[in-house]
């Protein structure tokens, strides 16, 4: 692509204030958020790109002008990441602005140290900078590691504060691989809604529960709108953290989980380790198939950097619904995509339940097609199982090709969203499913029970 450059070739000026050119790194998610919030009208920057990383297909797209705003007329390109150091040169770029998680410490400074080797300083905007106010109670559930854990407690949350009578409105994490226009603020209410806005795998994995269990989801890219939009649906906000990122509202009770089969990250990941020190409730979670040194070493980890932070131990127990399919069976195991790629698992709760039921796992990777063997070559940790990935009509087509090409028996599902709806699978599946349940004399219940006593709703 190439950018326009006319409007960028120089410094601006706005009075004695010199405009400062900017590049935002992301994958589309806080990337946009931190540019609406912080960038879209501030007259003293100016945006000439976004970088993504992560996630296929997003680079080549534009930010379109209808969401970029006044200051940008021709929207806003977006670049692969490893065009960043040709970009600052290309355009004089004065500042790099980090925007996206689940990266390890390591990698955010080699990443400023590419920035500053080519001139141009580094900047992660942090809560204060992006957190939007509610008028309604806000409960935000984060954690330190995709795949810790967090959606099952997300549920567990809304399924209490539901019991009460509440309405709750879930704001999940964005997720905006699509039109953009389309998505500014979108909302699930059933389960045809995915369809309609044609949802990606990743996003099904996560409103599916939520929608089976009758709550409304919203989620999209300008924020502030959606926030809007919550207020009026809900008495009670609950934010739906994604990856490990800090939520984009102002949290009134803030719960992150960490999880022991990865003990030490929620010291070095970013900004998971954020989350740790901000939390007014941490849940360690998986204490059910975790060894108990890691979780000694996670509770001594949390307490020396958040000693305030209130503290649940959980289990995640999961049941398969047709243990039929799998027991002695030769199988597929098709797991959670962000989980066991750029999450770092190499497995999941599909593969623990079919070693349990002694199920004979095939490994799908010599019958990979296209972006799932690329998928592969890229996360070398990757056990025998199948990332749901699905990010694109593609992909999806691809994940299909893959599946069926494995001369398995049935497919065990480790996803919370249920392929059949939109793949055409030529095997029988068996659907794994978890929730959380709290383990020791402090749960949930209790914290959200003192939650709405202090904010008048109980």
């Amino acid at each position: 692509m190439k950018l326009n450059v006319k409007a960028f070739s120089r410094r601006y000026s706005w009075g004695d204030v010199m405009v400062k050119k900017v590049i935002i790194m992301g994958a589309a998610g806080r990337d946009f958020h931190n540019f609406n919030v912080f960038f879209r009208d501030n007259e003293r920057y100016r945006v000439v790109a976004f970088t993504a990383a992560q996630l296929p297909e997003i680079a080549g797209r534009i930010y379109p002008p209808e969401l970029a705003g006044r200051l940008y007329p021709e929207g806003i390109p977006i670049y692969p990441e490893e065009d960043l150091p040709k970009l600052i040169k290309e355009h004089s770029v004065d500042l790099v602005v980090f925007a996206y998680s689940d990266v390890s410490h390591q990698y955010v400074m080699e990443r400023a140290a590419i920035t500053q080797a080519n001139g141009a300083d580094f900047m992660l905007l942090g809560p204060k900078s992006t957190m939007l106010e509610s008028e309604k109670p806000v409960i935000a559930v984060t954690a330190v590691r995709t795949g810790a854990g967090k959606s099952p407690t997300s549920r567990r949350v809304s399924k209490i504060l539901r019991e009460r009578g509440l309405r709750v409105s879930v704001v999940r994490h964005p997720m905006p691989y699509g039109d953009l226009r389309k998505q500014v603020v979108q909302k699930f209410a059933s389960l045809e809604d995915l369809d309609r806005y044609n949802a990606t795998i990743e996003e099904r994995e996560d409103y599916e529960p939520h929608l089976k269990i009758g709550n409304i989801v919203l989620a999209g890219v300008d924020y502030e709108k959606i926030l809007r939009e919550a207020e009026r649906e809900g008495d009670v906000i609950l934010w739906d953290g994604g990856n490990n990122d800090f939520p984009f509202f102002k949290p009134d009770l803030l719960i992150t989980v960490v999880d022991p089969l990865r003990a030490g990250h929620e010291l070095t990941y970013w900004p998971g380790s954020v989350n740790v020190r901000m939390a007014d409730v941490i849940v360690i979670s998986k204490v059910d198939t975790a060894c108990f040194s890691d979780v000694e070493e996670v509770l001594k980890n949390v307490k020396t950097v958040n000693p305030k932070a209130r503290i649940i131990t959980a289990a995640i127990p999961f049941l398969v619904d047709k243990p039929d399919l799998v027991s002695g069976k030769k199988v597929i195991v098709v797991e959670d995509g962000p989980t066991v790629t750029h999450g770092e698992m190499g497995y999941g709760a599909g593969y623990l339940l079919a070693r349990r039921l002694g199920a004979e796992i095939l490994d799908p990777r010599p019958y990979a097609v296209g972006s799932i063997k690329e998928i592969y070559e890229k996360y070398k940790q990757l056990g025998p199982v199948l990332p749901a990935m699905g990010y694109s009509d593609r992909q999806m087509r691809e994940l299909e090709e893959t599946i069926n090409a494995v001369p398995a028996d049935s497919v065990v599902l480790g996803t919370p969203t249920d392929l059949g709806r939109y793949l055409k699978v030529n095997k029988p599946v068996a659907h794994v499913k978890y929730e959380l349940q709290e383990i020791g004399p402090l749960t949930l219940e209790d914290i959200i029970e003192e939650f709405l006593e202090k904010v008048g709703l109980r």
